[in-house]
């Protein structure tokens, strides 16, 4: 059953979403728009209760379990960036707008870019490692701390690595290869004289 509720729960955070862009951008109905964007954090929360239903039905506390919880986590902590990256190539493809520059690969730009990842991984990771804790007192006795002991490992390596990443571009920025122009982190691709007519 799990399973199911994650699947669904998948599902249905990208339906909520295409169905937002979409008022906004096709429908013009941006209120619309603004409400069920609101809405996508609901749908983990949802989850989330459902687990918890779940294991106070009796279910055996698994690792299904703390991926579910693990989605309210992820929603907060890369939430918001994943839906302006959605709403950025929904812009361009639907409605004319611009086309998304891509992540920045150097200099500045992208040590901060590399903060911001960090950032929203230990984010991810601090939330839901509180909400798999909090499995064991909402089951009713069915999860244990140990059953989601792994997770606590898992998790905190990766916001750990993380940070490495970012510390180690702190130290040694990224530089463009020799003769390369780059602006704002990007490489400006020089146009050929017949594409500048």
């Amino acid at each position: 059953m799990i399973v199911t509720l994650i699947v669904a729960a998948e599902i249905s955070w990208w339906i909520v979403l295409g169905l937002a862009l979409s008022a906004r951008y096709l429908l013009r109905w941006r209120r619309t728009s603004t409400v069920l964007l609101i809405g996508l954090p609901v749908v983990d929360l949802a989850l989330y209760a459902l687990t918890v239903l779940n294991l106070r039905g009796g279910a055996e506390a698994g690792w299904m379990h703390a991926l579910a919880a693990s989605y309210a986590g992820f929603s907060v902590g890369y939430g918001p960036s994943l839906v302006r990256w959605a709403d950025r190539h929904f812009l361009h493809r639907f409605a004319g707008g611009p086309k998304p520059l891509p992540s920045p690969k150097y200099g500045p730009e992208r040590t901060r870019y590399e903060w911001q990842l960090a950032g929203r991984t230990v984010v991810s990771a601090v939330i839901t490692l509180g909400l798999i804790t909090l499995l064991v007192p909402l089951s009713a006795g069915s999860a244990h701390f140990g059953t989601f002991g792994q997770w606590y490992w898992k998790l905190g390596i990766a916001a750990v690595v993380n940070v490495i990443v970012a510390g180690c571009f702190s130290i040694w920025p990224k530089e463009p290869p020799a003769g390369v122009r780059v602006e704002n982190g990007r490489v400006v691709v020089e146009q050929a004289p017949a594409e500048r007519v």
